[in-house]
C-alpha cells in the first residue's frame, strides 16, 4: 500500500513538474510570436506603431500573467502532494 501512495506521489509530482516546463514553454512561443508579427506591423505602417506597441505589451502582460498563474497551480500540487507522501 505504501508502495502505490509513493509511486502516485512520485507520478503526480513528475507531472507538475512536466506541467510547468510547457507552460514556460507556451509562455515564451506566445511572447516570441507576439513581438515577432507586432515588429511586421510595425515595418507595415510606421505611423501606427505607437498603437501597435501598446497592444503588443498587454498581451504578453496578460500571457505572463497566465502562465504564472499556471506554474503557481504546479508548484501547489507539488507541494501539497510532498505532504501527503
Amino acid at each position: 500500500m505504501l508502495t502505490i501512495i509513493l509511486l502516485t506521489a512520485g507520478y503526480a509530482l513528475m507531472g507538475a513538474g512536466i506541467g510547468a516546463g510547457i507552460v514556460a514553454i507556451g509562455a515564451g512561443l506566445g511572447i516570441g510570436r507576439i513581438g515577432g508579427q507586432a515588429m511586421e506591423a510595425i515595418a507595415r505602417q510606421p505611423e501606427a506603431a505607437g498603437k501597435i506597441q501598446g497592444a503588443m505589451l498587454i498581451i504578453a502582460a496578460l500571457i505572463e500573467v497566465v502562465s504564472l498563474f499556471a506554474a503557481v497551480i504546479c508548484l501547489l500540487i507539488a507541494l501539497n502532494i510532498a505532504e501527503i507522501a
